[in-house]
Order: C-alpha cells, then sequence, then structure tokens
C-alpha cells in the first residue's frame, strides 16, 4: 500500500521559516517526481514545487522561486519542502502527492497518491 505522509507544518510569523516533510512508503521512491500542492481557504488549488528523485531536477511556481527549497533523501523516502520568507499568503493546507504525469499539477484529481496535509498558518 502506498502511503505518503506530510508532517512539519505549524503557525509562523511572516517572515519566518518551516520545513516541511513528506514520508513515502510501498514506493520505489527514486522512480518518481514528488510534488507539492497547497489550498487556501476559500482558494483553488496550487501547485507549489516538485522533485525529480531520481536526478534531482526541482521545479517551482513563480510565486514560492527563491523563498522555497525542494529536496529529498533517497535514504529516508523523504522529501523536504524548505520554506523561508513566509508570508500571510502563504497560509495553505500544504499536500505532498506522486503525480500521474506531469509534476506541475492543477488538482490532486492529476495525482496517483497524495497526502492527508499539513496546515502552515502565517499570521502575526
Amino acid at each position: 500500500e502506498v502511503q505518503l505522509v506530510e508532517s512539519g507544518g505549524g503557525m509562523v510569523q511572516p517572515g519566518g521559516s518551516l520545513t516541511l516533510s513528506c514520508l513515502a512508503s510501498g514506493v520505489t521512491f527514486k522512480n518518481y517526481f514528488i510534488t507539492w500542492l497547497r489550498q487556501a481557504p476559500g482558494k483553488g488549488p496550487e501547485w507549489v514545487s516538485g522533485i525529480n528523485i531520481d536526478d534531482g531536477t526541482t521545479y517551482y511556481a513563480d510565486s514560492v522561486q527563491g523563498r522555497f527549497f525542494i529536496s529529498s533523501d533517497i535514504a529516508k523516502n523523504t522529501v523536504y519542502l524548505q520554506m523561508n520568507s513566509l508570508q500571510v499568503e502563504d497560509t495553505a493546507l500544504y499536500y505532498c502527492a506522486i503525480p500521474v504525469g506531469e509534476v506541475r499539477i492543477n488538482d490532486l484529481s492529476e495525482a496517483d497518491w497524495s497526502g492527508q496535509g499539513t496546515q502552515v498558518t502565517v499570521s502575526s
């Protein structure tokens, strides 16, 4: 059974940092892309970032470029999303997912598997 479990969310002040983790099980980790999608209250889902586990190629949405950094640890079957200079607009439920095809997905219906999400709240 494939499982993705996100962790690391929380509440932080604007300008602060958080690192999210996505632990994958039941898959040969290095054969996949892992992607992060977020959904803020009252808004549609927004793709955030992704990584090709095999070769380490990373992808970022314009809204997080230069602030968020994605990485992977194959030995731990884990992908990390380091989020710096957080803004109120980054407040959302963050999901990690294994996309069906392209790393940039519009919503979780374009993923084979996804986690339950971890809440990030940026507030003063």
